[in-house]
């Protein structure tokens, strides 16, 4: 039988000790509500897309019943085996953050990072060692923008335009759009006399530069 494994960027393999029973993986989008005079509801407008979240338990165990021959029921700490998974939600020194994980089992294949670890310790020797732990795991996918540009249509980013700013949206807004990636706001706030992405307003011009090369 195939196992579960978790497969980090840094290529450590976690195999599971059971493989989970379920998994749900939730796909949702934003929107902001805009309530506007002689309307009987609010105008829904489109912000983003977002970031599918994928949920899962997994079980351990290494309780050892007692023996026929009248040992004693022993086990091993099963922290030693949750200590893997529990420390991906910390940050790693050479990357200063978490690192970026992949679940693999059978067709499924879901990259992102962990964001929650739920430890439940269920069972325990005499001595108080646990020997019995599920872990409810959460993680959410990673967005890759230099993917999102591949797969959407964008305008020639060489040459400068003009945009109107439309309610409800921001520089990193107008930088995935024109250049396909968001986190080049910068050289659009530097264009236009700007210290943030937020700062702003609907109706206001804004000079969007021809892409430069990194």
């Amino acid at each position: 039988m195939e196992k579960a494994k978790l497969i980090t960027e840094q290529n450590q393999e976690i195999q599971v000790q059971f493989n989970p029973a379920e998994y749900q993986i939730s796909n949702s989008v934003q929107y902001a509500e805009k309530t506007i005079v002689g309307l009987e509801g609010a105008v829904s407008q489109f912000v983003a897309g977002g970031n599918a979240v994928l949920n899962l338990t997994l079980y351990f165990d290494t309780y050892e019943p007692p023996g026929m021959n009248g040992t004693e029921e022993g086990g091993t700490n099963v922290g030693e085996q949750t200590r893997e998974i529990v420390k991906l939600v910390k940050i790693e020194g050479s990357l200063h953050r978490p690192q970026q994980v992949t679940f693999s089992w059978g067709a499924i294949h879901f990259k992102g990072v962990i964001t929650e670890v739920k430890e439940s310790y269920t069972m325990f020797l005499s001595d108080g060692m646990p020997v019995r732990a599920k872990l409810d795991v959460t993680m959410k996918s990673v967005y890759d923008s230099s993917t999102g540009k591949r797969q959407e249509p964008f305008e020639s980013p060489d040459r400068t335009k003009y945009r109107r700013v439309r309610q409800g949206e921001y520089l990193w807004n107008y930088a995935y759009e024109e250049y396909g990636d968001p986190d080049r706001w910068k050289e659009i706030a530097v264009e236009n006399g700007l210290k943030h992405p937020m700062e702003i307003q609907p109706g206001q011009l804004l000079r969007i530069p021809a892409l430069t090369k990194q």
